[in-house]
């Protein structure tokens, strides 16, 4: 018996220290998960069943909280379309950290649906997506790498940027 409790406390002080891994890479990268955003309309952030978590689609927001709006490739250029990509990755791991509670939680980034709002002979919307592919991949590893479209569509809620859903499987 006592041998039994010895193994269970080792076994809970290092899912302590391992369960922080998540949380120490985005320190490592300078990241800080910003406010979860409230959902603008009637739905919920995130939905769980069975394994899987699915969250609703979430856009940029700058440091006064407003959404960062406009057309990649007319009001702003490829590169800050990618940033505002990024920026929405980190809004959707806001949301899922208060889902789940921890991100070490999650098994894999599964499928993401990022939506560009430009015009309709813009075509590089993989190239803005990658913003936040790239982010995913920073944050956990191999873990990290998803199924994804990437599209153009004409607008976009409050014309954010853009808008990107996604796909996790969790422990």
């Amino acid at each position: 018996m006592k041998q039994l409790i010895i193994s269970l406390l080792v076994f809970f002080i290092a899912q302590s220290v391992f369960s922080q891994k998540i949380e120490k890479r985005l320190t490592e990268l300078n990241i800080v998960l910003p406010k979860v955003q409230p959902p603008i309309a009637s739905y919920v952030n995130a939905v769980r069943t069975g394994n899987l978590i699915f969250l609703s689609g979430k856009g940029p927001t700058g440091a006064d909280g407003k959404f960062i709006t406009g057309k990649v490739g007319v009001d702003m250029s490829l590169e800050e379309g990618k940033a505002a990509a990024r920026n929405t990755g980190l809004n959707l791991l806001a949301a899922l950290k208060a889902e789940i509670g921890e991100l070490d939680k999650v098994k894999r980034i599964v499928k993401v649906l990022g939506m560009v709002n430009c015009p309709s002979d813009f075509t590089q919307q993989p190239q803005v997506i990658n913003g936040f592919s790239d982010l995913m991949v920073e944050v956990f590893g191999d873990k990290g790498r998803h199924a994804r479209s990437a599209v153009g569509v004409g607008s976009l809620p409050a014309n954010m940027a853009v808008e990107i859903e996604m796909i996790v499987e969790v422990e």
